[in-house]
């Protein structure tokens, strides 16, 4: 039978003398909050069967931060993995108890995420959204603002002018990168396309207006068509780009700039080869990750979600303890990159 570790292994892997454990342990004395977190970390490492209760002590006189956030489409990968970096940011954030509610939206109506947001009234001291930008989701904003609850937007800027902060990419470049990156790998001038989620998606519209902007500085040897709504499904835009690549013999390059990429790989691997058509998404998903390996999607320009939430922690908890500043800011991540050779 495996020994039991005890207090003196404790001590061992973080590093501290035995009496420093029993103080933090039995709470006999006050510790650095650091030191405290150094044997509460050795105690889970190690198994010690009172890591738990270390856990409770050390967290005891941590400031509390209870933070809501709406998401939706509960059933893509993305946004279950938004929802799991989300949790672990929290369980990791230093210096404070965080606990994090998540709700998802039934779709995609401003109504639907008006609710929610008004739902955590009472329940949270800060809410984060990924939202449509629409005067419903702004007036339920500015009724939590009227509570004292800070809100941020998030991928999406919504309720400019009342909201904190937006976090997210810097959605006009994104749309830049995306058009650059088509411009290199097509062989030849042609037609490009563009799909975006909707017109109450005022990232999306950044986007393609990044997308345009570029093909018009550097490459006007190319035609950008018409946008196309997709409204981030699959099956539509399986369907819209089935009629593209019909109508158009010269069609060089194909950017989802919101959802659906699902529906664009699965037409191009119908009915042209491997790289013939050149194809940008956002978002690194097992879908994504195995159209990139069989060089069907060209890039995907991925959000950094760890970075993003505990960003978003960060500036919560800012906001709760000090006061919401009186002037909201957008808070730009870097985008990672991926190409087929980096996954």
């Amino acid at each position: 039978m495996s020994r039991r570790p005890t207090i003196h292994d404790v001590a061992r892997e973080a590093g501290l003398s035995p009496a420093t454990v029993d103080r933090v342990l039995n709470g006999r004395e006050r510790v650095r909050e650091e030191t405290a977190r150094r044997v509460y970390d050795a105690a889970r490492a190690v198994g010690y069967h009172a890591a738990p209760l270390i856990g409770q002590r050390v967290q005891a006189d941590m400031p509390r931060l209870r933070l809501g956030v709406v998401l939706h489409k509960e059933r893509q990968s993305f946004y279950q993995q938004f929802k799991s970096e989300l949790e672990r940011s929290a369980a990791a954030a230093a210096g404070m108890r965080v606990s994090v509610k998540v709700e998802f939206a039934a779709s995609q109506s401003p109504g639907d995420f008006a609710s929610l947001i008004d739902a955590m009234a009472g329940r949270v001291d800060a809410v984060a959204a990924t939202a449509v930008t629409h005067p419903e989701v702004t007036d339920a904003v500015v009724r939590m603002n009227a509570r004292g609850i800070p809100c941020f937007a998030l991928l999406n800027d919504f309720a400019q002018g009342v909201r904190q902060n937006y976090l997210g990419l810097n959605n006009l470049k994104v749309g830049r990168i995306a058009a650059h990156m088509i411009s290199q790998c097509a062989n030849q001038p042609g037609k490009i396309a563009v799909f975006v989620g909707g017109y109450r998606w005022h990232g999306h519209e950044l986007r393609e207006t990044g997308f345009r902007s570029y093909f018009r500085e550097y490459a006007p040897q190319f035609h950008v068509l018409d946008t196309l709504v997709n409204l981030e499904t699959r099956q539509l835009t399986y369907e819209a780009t089935l009629d593209l690549l019909g109508r158009h013999p010269d069609l060089r390059g194909i950017y989802c700039a919101g959802g659906g990429m699902e529906g664009a790989i699965a037409a191009l691997r119908e009915v042209r080869s491997a790289g013939e058509v050149a194809l940008i998404v956002n978002e690194l998903t097992p879908e994504s990750r195995s159209a990139l390996i069989s060089h069907e999607v060209t890039m995907v320009i991925a959000t950094p979600l760890q970075r993003l939430c505990a960003d978003l922690i960060g500036l919560a908890a800012d906001a709760v303890q000090n006061g919401v500043p009186s002037v909201s800011g957008q808070h730009f991540l870097q985008p990672d990159l991926y190409l087929p050779e980096s996954v």
